[in-house]
């Protein structure tokens, strides 16, 4: 049944009908190398965004929320209004015993500090954390290791820094772990180096929990919390009503929406990855559109084609070509035209991908990350292009087979 692909008659009738007027030819092929370089295009941009998106907040647990105490907006039960409500370490197993679908509740301190050592120094944000942090964004050690539960129960004076903290104060190459540092003019062991990530709430250095609370004489008081909600819950139904207990155990107005700010990863994760999924869907609509519509424009040229051709399918037919023969021709060159159009765009397509790259996808201020597209997306594209080619061949070689041999010999 394929033995006409192989024929090399086939093709030499196919380079005649297409090299005839090759400008047409060409311009034929604009409309399917433009859809499917606009495809491409588009879609790895897409994947651009998205990478950008997950390198920025791979490590972290998505689905959680960031809450600390501001002023009251309202007077309630003798208070006034502006009052200034404290967290309390005492207050958080009240939050996690009340609130359905939390997972974690986790303390933070922070503050800011002058680091010194030896003859270097620099002024660094400092938390106090426990081990669990770990669980909710996910430290990329590179050397050492995290703060662990033994360093909690003894106020051990340890010190996890980020690479930053490492460059300003540390020789290039030297070994950090196990050397002293000065902080708040006290003596820290470094037990660990991370690799700071793009998006990270706290400090640049961590501490154990309760040693930032010896040192810093915070008490009961924390800065503020973090709060990660089960995959199933509604992360803004954990955040509303664990605003609400705090409200009721600091006395503030059921309904002061003030009293406690936060912010909500969770549900700016959500907003993102719907963003991104109707961009996804908006460049499969116009690039498929647009492919439509190039495969309509050869569609279009191949009927002028056969028009043209009208005494040379004339006189096949009187020579016994079978109309079958005729039509499988005509569809043969509207699929190769489709194809040879498609994969100059894929290839143009690369290299726009290679240039946005080049332009927007270097360097930590960068808009996108690895724009590319799958094998199986090209492969797809190309099968897309294959049917379509074929439907829209019908159309030409329809009118092809239409033509009485004796008309068409009548032809001028």
């Amino acid at each position: 049944m394929f033995k006409f692909l192989f024929d090399i008659d086939t093709w030499q009738e196919v380079s005649d009908s297409l090299t005839k007027n090759k400008i047409r030819t060409v311009i034929t092929m604009i409309g399917v190398w433009w859809g499917i370089l606009l495809l491409i295009g588009l879609l790895g941009s897409a994947r651009g965004i998205e990478n950008k998106f997950n390198s920025e907040f791979g490590d972290f647990a998505t689905n959680s929320v960031f809450v600390w105490a501001q002023s009251t907006s309202r007077p309630f039960k003798g208070f006034q209004e502006g009052r200034r409500p404290r967290l309390k370490f005492s207050q958080l197993d009240n939050i996690r015993n009340n609130v359905p679908g939390i997972e974690l509740v986790v303390p933070r301190n922070q503050n800011q500090s002058l680091v010194v050592r030896k003859f270097l120094s620099g002024s660094f944000g400092v938390s106090g954390d426990f081990p669990i942090l770990d669980k909710i964004q996910k430290k990329n050690l590179i050397s050492g290791r995290w703060i662990n539960q033994n360093d909690i129960d003894l106020n051990k004076k340890i010190v996890v820094i980020n690479d930053d903290v490492y460059k300003q104060i540390f020789e290039k190459d030297e070994n950090a772990i196990g050397e002293y540092i000065v902080i708040n003019n006290i003596n820290f062991k470094v037990v660990g180096v991370f690799k700071q990530g793009n998006f990270d709430f706290g400090g640049s250095m961590h501490i154990p929990f309760t040693t930032f609370q010896q040192i810093y004489n915070q008490g009961d008081n924390i800065g503020w919390l973090t709060i990660t909600g089960k995959p199933d819950y509604n992360i803004k139904q954990i955040e509303n009503d664990a605003k609400l207990i705090l409200r009721n155990m600091n006395r503030i107005h059921p309904n002061d929406n003030r009293a406690f700010g936060s912010f909500n990863l969770g549900e700016r994760f959500e907003q993102l990855t719907g963003f991104l999924t109707g961009m996804q869907f908006l460049t499969w609509f116009v690039g498929i559109a647009t492919l439509i519509a190039g495969v309509f424009a050869i569609g279009n040229i191949l009927l002028i084609t056969v028009k043209e051709r009208t005494k040379e399918i004339g006189i096949r037919r009187a020579l016994g070509a079978t109309p079958f023969e005729i039509k499988r021709q005509i569809v043969l060159e509207a699929v190769f035209l489709t194809i040879i159009a498609g994969i100059f765009g894929i290839i143009s397509g690369g290299w726009i991908l290679m240039a946005m790259d080049s332009f927007f996808g270097q360097g930590p201020e960068s808009t996108l990350v690895n724009p590319s597209v799958s094998i199986f997306i090209v492969f797809i594209s190309l099968i897309i292009l294959v049917i379509f080619g074929t439907l829209i061949g019908l159309i030409p070689a329809g009118r092809a087979t239409s033509i009485k041999p004796i008309e068409a010999l009548r032809e001028e």
